[in-house]
């Protein structure tokens, strides 16, 4: 149960839910419960398919590259960092119009499936296993859809500004994740 805490807890900061909480409601403004529904599941689906592909593809394409988990762990490390620090620069997430694959793109990727849970998930393989890292990446994005699902209430509860202020923490702590994953691959690149 600890391994799946370790697991979840850097996850949940990646998938930053809340943050693209805002985005969801704007692209979704004016449509119907029943195609807020569909595209909640479009999103939940593609962003697993994604997540659970690269977990089960990304090392045979790192071994086909000749990278390490080490390479991965400070390259994957700089991407989140980078991400962290425009997200907490920037006052507002890119949006994009609303098109008839609004669930897949830009929803369950890149925005609730994206680098950094990508980079996340594999790092958390490497330290917690298969079992483990599917399962936090798979209760991610069920709760990633429920808050969309929920996402009425929960915009009057915390606004925009506080789903704004949440999102920024959220960045900082995606930034803290970062520096460790950066420190842990230098420590077991130097140990090599």
């Amino acid at each position: 149960m600890k391994n799946f805490f370790l697991a979840f807890i850097p996850l949940f900061v990646a998938v930053d839910a809340i943050g693209v909480l805002p985005i969801f409601s704007s692209l979704t403004e004016g449509a119907s419960q029943t195609q807020r529904r569909r595209i909640i599941v479009q999103s939940m689906i593609t962003a697993c398919c994604l997540a659970i592909g690269f977990i089960f593809l990304g090392k045979a394409t790192f071994r086909l590259l000749n990278i390490t988990i080490a390479d991965f762990m400070i390259a994957g490390g700089i991407v989140l960092f980078s991400i962290a620090i425009l997200d907490i620069l920037n006052p507002e997430k890119k949006r994009r119009a609303p098109g008839s694959s609004l669930g897949a793109v830009p929803l369950g990727t890149p925005l609730i499936s994206g680098p950094a849970v990508l980079t996340t998930s594999l790092i958390m393989l490497e330290n917690y296993g298969l079992g483990v890292t599917l399962l936090s990446v798979i209760v991610n994005i069920a709760l990633a859809g429920a808050i969309f699902f929920f996402s009425n209430i929960l915009i009057k509860t915390l606004g925009v500004a506080g789903s704004r202020a949440l999102s920024k923490i959220m960045s900082l702590l995606l930034s803290a994740i970062a520096v460790m994953m950066i420190r842990k691959g230098l420590m077991v690149f130097l140990s090599l």
